[in-house]
């Protein structure tokens, strides 16, 4: 048993090239993941599977919710080594390796959770090439599910949009770029101050996953939901390739796995608890829900509007090979008659 491997090794001297004592690792992970959650519960037991797999000799230290700052001060810190490891959006994702917005900001290039699974798996092996060849090492992905857009007044159409102001992520100079491109009026805002830019009216609208308006009770200054699918929200835990090298390799296996499984986990919980959500939010808070057929007409006019921004996306926020291989394995997915829409 690998315990058993740890007892022996913690009896060699102090000054043994094997010796965990040598080694012993603090790593701290940040996350945007408000405490007490599902994810945030997930980490906390893989922290624990951690300690117990190294024999105390690996500790997790969780830093959940905003406390550490939005995701562009998440990455800084683990440039510059107070930090270790991040569980990340993509959007946060993207700033270590560009590649990964192929993940989500394409708008409605995904019709279904399906797709969304298809392409991570085929993607993966090079992004997280591309990601090790930065210094970070990818542990688990996942998902929370679909965005959904969030207002202070009803939303329906896709001009409607352009009467608002539109949450976006600070430091994301891009996606900026691109809505004004489009006439969309964008606030640069960290998410800590998402909720006060809504009652304060600095912001109208915000596009986020369920479960993340409900956790941050986005849902009071704006009641109202468009349930259009508009991208997936894709986690990635990533860790620093030389914090993780300074662990032996015999305990990396049993912490990888213990990583899968926090993943596994927070990629259904993800899913499940976005629609639970939704329906806590309309039941307590009669949040108020614009329906959006798959299909409809309504889809096909936010869907037309959508994609008449991938010329600008494409090469500016997405690499255009990253753009163009999701676009043919796509229909190469459809063609072959995978994944009904959701």
């Amino acid at each position: 048993m690998l315990v058993h491997l740890l007892c022996a090794v913690l009896t060699t001297s102090a000054g043994s090239p094997g010796s965990l004592q040598a080694v012993q690792q603090v790593i701290r992970l940040t996350t945007l993941a408000p405490r007490g959650t599902s994810y945030h519960r997930a980490l906390q037991r893989m922290a624990e599977s951690w300690r117990e797999s190294s024999g105390g000799a690996v500790e997790l230290i969780i830093y959940p919710g905003s406390i550490q700052g939005g995701e562009a001060a998440m990455v800084e810190r683990m440039w510059i080594n107070q930090t270790q490891a991040a569980m990340l959006t993509a959007g946060g994702l993207k700033e270590i390796e560009p590649a990964v917005a192929g993940l989500q900001f394409m708008p409605m290039m995904f019709r279904s959770l399906e797709e969304v699974d298809y392409i991570v798996e085929q993607l993966r092996p090079e992004l997280e090439e591309r990601l090790l060849a930065k210094g970070f090492v990818v542990l688990f992905w996942g998902d929370a599910g679909w965005v959904r857009f969030f207002s202070k007044r009803p939303l329906a159409h896709a001009d409607d949009l352009k009467e608002m102001k539109l949450f976006t992520t600070a430091g994301d100079a891009q996606t900026e770029e691109v809505m004004n491109l489009f006439g969309l009026n964008p606030v640069p805002l960290e998410v800590s101050d998402v909720l006060t830019g809504l009652q304060t009216g600095l912001i109208d609208v915000v596009a986020w996953p369920p479960l993340g308006v409900l956790a941050y009770q986005i849902y009071r200054p704006a009641p109202h939901m468009l349930e259009l699918n508009w991208a997936p929200l894709v986690l990635g835990l990533v860790v620093k390739k030389d914090a993780w090298e300074r662990i032996p390799a015999a305990v990396r296996e049993d912490l990888l796995e213990a990583a899968r499984q926090a993943g596994a986990e927070i990629h259904e919980a993800g899913r499940r608890e976005s629609d639970e959500a939704v329906e806590t939010m309309k039941a307590r808070w009669n949040l108020q829900v614009q329906p959006v057929e798959l299909g409809g007409e309504l889809e096909s006019e936010w869907r037309a509007r959508a994609e008449s921004a991938y010329p600008s996306i494409r090469g500016r926020i997405v690499p255009a090979e990253i753009f163009d291989k999701v676009q043919r394995l796509l229909q190469e997915y459809r063609e072959a008659g995978g994944g009904s829409p959701r």
